[in-house]
């Protein structure tokens, strides 16, 4: 490498983005591969997974093109619906296509005895329900060698006067509290925030502020689980980061981008910009505080109409990219200047950083680790696609209803 003017500059700036991507592990989402849809209905693929090693195969293609994936969440209903007595077929997938099993992820939402919410529901023997769905949860994870467990309440009501919020609190620190006791030295609780829906009145976890308490008073493994899509618009989500990073109260992130609510859209679709102001804030603080920020990178994205594995292709490489763009970000002359309030410099420092064009890179990067330089024009031609999309036509058929 050269070390003489701009292109010592664009060595040491290669240097920077190389180990970025080298640091960055992004979890994949079974049900990102399975077929999904809207409130108004499902849309079929025939190429979508329909079983648990369905997931663990597709999840192995998107590893094995971008080297930045080797787990993937699971969500026990969906995945594991005989809890326990599946631990040892996972395990067997796990081993047979390379990918561990991930953040573990509870279902409180979509049995009809949650109609009127899981650890916030008025009736006792409910929320006893939800808890020892959770609580068994910690233990399909601690047998799975899974360090986090990740539920999403969708409780709260959508009328005003028709249920005790305060109360609400109550059962969710008790039961949140409870949950906390089951955990293992190593285990982390990952608690998620969503302003609304399915509950448009008031949701017992709205947002971050909530989920900090809520994590604060269940114990000192609880913490709180970013979705980029659960906030209103045009909030500011790098300050809710900057917040959890100071109190060192961030766990996790749920990847996706959104234009009007919880889109679940790919990675950087809508505004890319936001993705690696996000980048940005961790890595700052990273370089101030001179530890790695422990923190999982997982996606959260519902592919209705693309297709599932091209999908998480894309959004792993966008990712990547917008990492190392955030990894080029020189730290020390955005400090001086943020300190000197040189205001229009510093955010040419920033702007400057997210403007570089880094796919030269990252496919440079790809290269010297044996990857392909174009993961997604790599998978199209290794006719994976074209094998599963025979082999499980019939199947989606099958399992789902009918083609619309």
């Amino acid at each position: 490498m050269s070390t003489n003017g701009n292109s010592g500059t664009k060595d040491r700036e290669a240097a920077k983005a190389w180990d970025a991507l080298g640091k960055l592990k992004v979890e994949l989402p079974s049900w990102g591969f399975a077929n999904t849809g809207t409130r108004f209905g499902k849309f079929l693929q025939s190429a979508a997974a329909t079983t648990i090693e369905d997931k663990f195969s597709d999840a192995a293609q998107v590893h094995e093109f971008t080297d930045a994936c080797p787990t993937m969440a699971l969500h026990v209903q969906w995945d594991l619906p005989k809890g326990l007595k599946q631990v040892g077929e996972v395990q067997t997938l796990a081993t047979k296509y390379g990918i561990t099993p991930g953040s573990i992820n509870p279902n409180i939402f979509q049995n009809q005895e949650y109609k009127y919410g899981s650890v916030g529901n008025p009736n006792p023997e409910i929320r006893r329900m939800a808890l020892d769905h959770i609580i068994e949860c910690v233990t399909i994870a601690d047998a799975l060698g899974s360090r986090d467990i990740s539920p999403w309440f969708a409780d709260g009501s959508n009328y005003p006067g028709t249920q005790n919020m305060r109360k609400r609190v109550g059962w969710f620190e008790e039961g949140l509290a409870e949950i906390h006791s089951k955990l293992s030295a190593s285990q982390r609780l990952l608690i998620e925030y969503k302003p609304f829906e399915p509950a448009f009145y008031h949701t017992d976890v709205a947002d971050w502020g909530m989920a900090f308490l809520l994590a604060k008073h269940a114990g000192p493994q609880a913490l709180v689980l970013v979705d980029t899509g659960h906030h209103y618009q045009a909030q500011n989500i790098e300050q809710i980061v900057a917040w959890l990073l100071h109190h060192e109260m961030i766990g996790g992130f749920h990847f996706n981008d959104r234009r009007y609510a919880d889109d679940d859209l790919t990675i950087g679709s809508i505004d890319p910009y936001q993705v690696f102001r996000i980048f940005h804030e961790i890595l700052m603080y990273e370089w101030e505080t001179g530890s790695a920020a422990d923190i999982a990178y997982m996606v959260d994205q519902s592919h209705n109409l693309k297709g599932k594995i091209e999908a998480m292709i894309q959004t792993v490489c966008t990712a990547q990219e917008l990492y190392a763009k955030a990894a080029l970000v020189d730290h020390e002359r955005l400090t001086h200047l943020q300190q000197e309030c040189e205001l229009v410099e510093a955010e040419e420092c920033l702007r400057g950083a997210f403007w570089e064009d880094v796919r030269p890179i990252v496919r440079e990067w790809r290269r010297s680790n044996g990857l392909p330089e174009d993961p997604m024009k790599a998978f199209k031609e290794s006719g994976y696609l074209e094998r599963i999309t025979a082999e499980r036509r019939e199947r989606t058929l099958t399992v789902s209803g009918s083609y619309a």
